[in-house]
């Protein structure tokens, strides 16, 4: 029955994104050139995102499972430490560069477009290269004298 669920919340999210444009690499570029051809169409898209998460993470604030039952936890942290910046810049970087971040990247890339298996070939060897130098850095930790 998860399988099942995801599948239909991933159908409705990728489907959202092709209906808003967010799959479309020249929209969200022109939504990000402030000072050129500016589209703010995706102020919406975007608004109406952060207020269902809100909403959403209001009431999972109130629960220790979600309602498929899957035990789940929410972040505690509020520090903004140097590797949470440093992790926000590149992913805007690479966004203003690309045109696409991690979900509508799928969803280019099931539209078997090219820039879609440029991107997500690069994306995961960003996520392997960012492992070996966690693993690295724990490590170097464990074994640095206290």
């Amino acid at each position: 029955m998860n399988a099942v669920v995801a599948f239909a919340c991933g159908l409705v999210f990728g489907t959202g994104l092709v209906i808003s444009g967010m799959s479309d690499p020249a929209k969200v570029i022109a939504f990000l050139d402030v000072t050129g051809r500016f589209d703010p169409s995706l102020l919406v898209v975007m608004g109406s995102a952060l207020a269902v998460s809100a909403i959403a993470f209001a009431i999972a604030r109130h629960r220790t499972a979600s309602y498929m039952g899957c035990a789940f936890s929410l972040p505690t942290s509020r520090e903004l430490d140097r590797r949470l910046v440093a992790g926000a810049a590149v992913f805007g970087i690479g966004w203003g560069i690309a045109g696409v971040c991690p979900g509508p990247a799928f969803v280019v890339l099931g539209a078997g477009r090219v820039e879609g298996v440029v991107f997500v070939a690069a994306m995961l060897v960003g996520m392997l290269a960012f492992e070996l130098l966690e693993r690295r850095r724990v490590q170097a930790s464990a074994a640095a004298p206290s």
